[in-house]
């Protein structure tokens, strides 16, 4: 009873911050601003859609709106990502190693390390612009900052919130002035007991002449 409800002392396990079973949906806002003080919104809907065989095990399979699925197992070790599928892909792309979204224990101090891409940097005068095509694995640290966030989106008051950080450098020629720089990649994850991801910040600045850069927060709007 305690683990359903959260309202114990011990740890919680990764699964009830990040449900997995189907029949789950999340509705999100997307705002991204600009450095140029563009502003953008977009609605990002996910779900879960079941199991299915990927690499001879079971996983579950998350789904975006777009196309986009991820192939997620739980196990005592935390929960984390398997393979990943876009529509353009026939079957589903094997992961080199296990990409965790949460690592347990959940605690304070938790700390792991993935890749990232950097989602909003791009170049003002190349084509493409986006930065990623050129760098799109980047070693990112992620490390459990706290276990008791308040956190109010649009969806609701959420309490006792697992904050997870996210760290990287990128190394970029920012202009002829200041030359190469290594640009900062930051992502703060809130998960909740209930909803699971609830608000997502992920910031790369550029203050550059030659690269824009922006912040990009994702905010629960409704689940169920």
């Amino acid at each position: 009873m305690c683990a359903l409800l959260a309202g114990c002392g011990d740890p919680p396990p990764p699964a009830s911050l990040f449900p997995l079973e189907p029949g789950r949906h999340w509705t999100f806002d997307v705002r991204t601003e600009w450095e140029t003080l563009v502003i953008e919104h977009e609605t990002r809907v996910l779900s879960t859609e079941g199991e299915a065989e990927v690499g001879g095990v079971t996983a579950w399979r998350r789904r975006s709106a777009d196309g986009v699925e991820w192939f997620l197992r739980v196990d005592d070790s935390g929960v984390y990502r398997v393979a990943a599928k876009t529509d353009l892909d026939a079957e589903p792309r094997p992961d080199a190693q296990r990409r965790y979204v949460l690592k347990a224990p959940i605690a304070v101090g938790t700390s792991w390390q993935s890749t990232t891409a950097p989602y909003l940097l791009r170049r003002k005068a190349d084509f493409p612009p986006e930065i990623r095509h050129t760098h799109p694995e980047v070693p990112m640290t992620y490390t459990i900052e706290a276990l008791d966030d308040q956190v109010e989106v649009r969806a609701g008051r959420f309490e006792r919130c697992v904050r997870v950080q996210g760290t990287a450098q990128l190394k970029l020629f920012a202009d002829p002035v200041v030359g190469w720089r290594d640009l900062p990649l930051r992502t703060t994850e809130w998960y909740c007991h209930g909803p699971g991801l609830v608000k997502l910040v992920r910031e790369e600045p550029a203050n550059s002449n030659f690269l824009v850069g922006g912040v990009l927060t994702m905010e629960l709007l409704q689940w169920h």
